[in-house]
């Protein structure tokens, strides 16, 4: 039985010491040896005036340390903010100042540009390393302690904590201002990691590769389910989407991970046998075109896929089982177990089937709300509609922001963010619709919709894409000849590769601040 985040390695290292918990270019270590690591940094953390409930920013690549500095810190009654490793000194410090840091743990180079701007940030208390010496930080703005340095720490009770308390804080991308941070108690991430354990039906035997971002709700969750069950985690930072593909033959990776711009281009390359071992993969983080989910089925025709939606405040939402796949390819399923998920108005009354309304989700997994932040909080967190007359407490939920439907048998359909939907000539348009119908003429490669101002039709449709042979004209009499007329795109751009926010997503902000004025001249 565990109640803390932390706890789901120390039950493992109980039950079975010896099994693989991580695996890292040449370094295994068995669940045993984690605990050792993790108890090693949060005996170092309260060495060093660790209070209750402090952050601990973890900024490092996919490596041992990062997992050890992440779980030490949730033993030690701390919390950890891991920290994109993409992200530049001006992004990390914003969150070290926004989240009120105490602790950074980092590697001696990622230090040394970070060596400007730690100055600004003034409750900042210690910097970890995470390997090396801090020979070359002697000018530095704080005295760095070494990883052997903690292990030289007297030995130090633990804050106690319960399950309601602070776990994590993680960043979303941003995609519209500043990063918010997502806080997560205890009691969410255990619940989040035995439900999808659950569904996925984890087990002790699993590999699952780790190559998305432990910054990534969906990223972190690959540690926490699989430490859930005992299982084994690989950890890869890649270069090529090739070189995904090689891990899992490489490893015999039974479980694996990704956002849909990963998958489109995974979908394209060839699977060797040895890669056969997937039992299963799983898409989130926007909606897997179906001409991709074909091609993976393709290749993988002994392989399992799970279509999932998750949003950051919520860890995880639904599931489509892989039995439903080919019946509804374009679904995000129903509600994962131990989570309600409603389709309303805005005025919070439900949505009749297949009215489209927003999604709001209710249960264990809703997080505690946005770090320092009481007027965004209040925007997205609020009450559970229609809840009973008789209840003295408001129950909260986590209202979304996307617009979805759920048809007459109860399973959901994505249709866009309220904040991405374009509206054109008086109708609103889902910005997916109309890149699924991209996607199966089989003539682009990536493709982004965007909605960007228009004189005269309130916003026009511009379409984004790669290809390996643009061909602007037969693009434009697909889409001519599957969409309705409002629906077709006004204007039609290639790009060599489209930009991508940390975790993976493409960057639509980016791309429609580029093009905002295509249209401006249009009569």
């Amino acid at each position: 039985m565990t109640d803390l985040l932390h706890e789901l390695i120390t039950f493992q290292a109980a039950r079975a010491p010896d099994a693989t918990a991580l695996i890292h270019k040449k370094t295994c270590l068995s669940y045993r040896q984690l605990t050792d690591e993790l108890e090693r940094v949060a005996n170092g953390l309260l060495g060093l005036g660790l209070r209750r409930g402090e952050r601990v920013a973890v900024y490092l690549p996919k490596m041992p340390q990062t997992v050890a500095a992440m779980f030490g810190a949730s033993a030690a009654g701390g919390v950890f903010v891991p920290v994109n490793p993409q992200l530049k000194p001006a992004q990390v410090g914003y969150i070290l100042r926004d989240c009120n840091v105490r602790y950074l743990i980092t590697s001696p180079d990622r230090a040394a540009q970070l060596s400007g701007m730690l100055a600004e940030c003034p409750d900042l208390r210690a910097l970890i390393l995470s390997n090396g010496t801090a020979d070359k930080l002697r000018d530095f703005p704080l005295l760095p302690h070494t990883w052997e340095d903690l292990s030289d720490t007297p030995k130090h009770s633990p804050h106690a904590c319960i399950d309601a308390d602070i776990a994590a804080i993680l960043y979303t991308s941003g995609s519209t201002g500043r990063p918010k941070g997502v806080v997560l108690s205890h009691r969410n991430m255990l619940a989040g990691a035995a439900s999808v354990a659950s569904y996925l039906e984890n087990h002790a035997d699993d590999r699952l590769l780790a190559v998305l971002p432990f910054s990534f709700d969906y990223g972190l969750s690959q540690l926490t389910t699989a430490f859930h069950v005992g299982a084994s985690v690989v950890l890869m930072d890649y270069l090529l989407p090739r070189d995904v593909i090689r891990g899992v033959a490489k490893h015999q990776i039974t479980g694996l991970a990704a956002v849909p711009p990963l998958w489109n281009q995974l979908a394209d390359l060839e699977w060797p046998e040895e890669a056969r071992s997937l039992r299963y993969i799983t898409n989130s983080g926007g909606a897997m075109p179906i001409a991709t989910t074909n091609k993976l089925r393709a290749s993988l025709p002994d392989t399992d896929v799970y279509l999932m939606y998750g949003l950051t405040e919520a860890f995880r939402s639904s599931y489509l089982p892989p039995d439903q796949v080919d019946e509804r390819p374009d679904s995000m399923g129903k509600a994962i177990p131990n989570a309600e998920l409603m389709v309303v108005r805005p005025d919070g009354s439900e949505c009749d089937a297949n009215e489209p309304g927003e999604l709001v989700h209710r249960g264990a997994l809703v997080a505690l709300g946005y770090w320092n932040d009481k007027e965004k909080t209040a925007e997205r967190f609020k009450p559970v509609p229609a809840q009973p007359d008789g209840l003295p407490l408001t129950e909260i939920a986590v209202w979304s922001g996307d617009q979805v439907r759920r048809d007459e048998e109860g399973y959901l359909y994505f249709i866009g963010r309220n904040d991405e939907m374009i509206k054109t000539s008086g109708y609103r348009v889902s910005p997916s619709e109309v890149e699924e119908v991209l996607y199966a003429s089989g003539l682009i490669t990536e493709a982004v919709a965007l909605g960007l101002s228009h004189p005269r039709i309130g916003q026009g449709i511009l379409l984004i894409c790669t290809a390996e042979q643009p061909d602007e004209d037969n693009l434009l009499l697909h889409c001519k000849q599957q969409l309705p007329n409002f629906m077709v795109p006004h204007a039609i751009r290639y790009l060599d590769n489209l930009p991508r926010n940390p975790n993976g997503k493409i960057d639509r902000k980016a791309l429609a601040e580029q093009h905002k004025d295509i249209f401006q001249d249009a009569s």
